[in-house]
């Protein structure tokens, strides 16, 4: 894609960690922690359903050497994976790309991850009724069909 930073800009091939053949992995510019790495397909396509079933196994074959050595590397004691997926959802390079956060003791910012404390519904939340859960069951069997 002609727009795409991840498949234009020189920086991001120079900073390239590892590769295989359908992905490749280099360190984000605004690094959430010292070793936050982004694994991306090498074809530019937006979204994760987008990937072939050969591109999703190289990505996932790149995040089991990334988690090794980032462990080695940077005493790494947990991970946050993550991607966002489409504009709404902050996605602001339209090139999938998953996110390799390491963690450990005495990182800055936040370490407790609570999708609902920084997606839409901060604070604290009753659960949901178990009638509500088993609608929103219905309601997602039905569509699969």
């Amino acid at each position: 894609m002609k727009n795409c930073v991840y498949c234009t800009l020189p920086e991001i091939q120079s900073r390239k960690a590892v590769e295989n053949d359908l992905a490749m992995a280099f360190p984000t510019n605004i690094p959430i922690t010292p070793g936050h790495m982004l694994v991306i397909p090498k074809r530019c396509v937006a979204k994760y359903e987008d990937l072939t079933v050969e591109e999703r196994a190289a990505i996932e074959d790149l995040r089991m050497k990334l988690v090794k050595a980032l462990k080695k590397a940077f005493g790494a004691e947990g991970f946050n994976f993550a991607w966002n997926d489409g504009k709404l959802a902050g996605q602001s390079v339209p090139h999938f790309h998953l996110h390799i956060i390491q963690r450990k003791t005495g990182d800055a910012g936040i370490l407790e991850y609570e999708p609902r404390k920084f997606i839409y519904r901060p604070g604290e939340r009753e659960a949901s009724p178990e009638r509500e859960l088993i609608a929103v069951s219905e309601l997602v069997r039905e569509a699969l069909e």
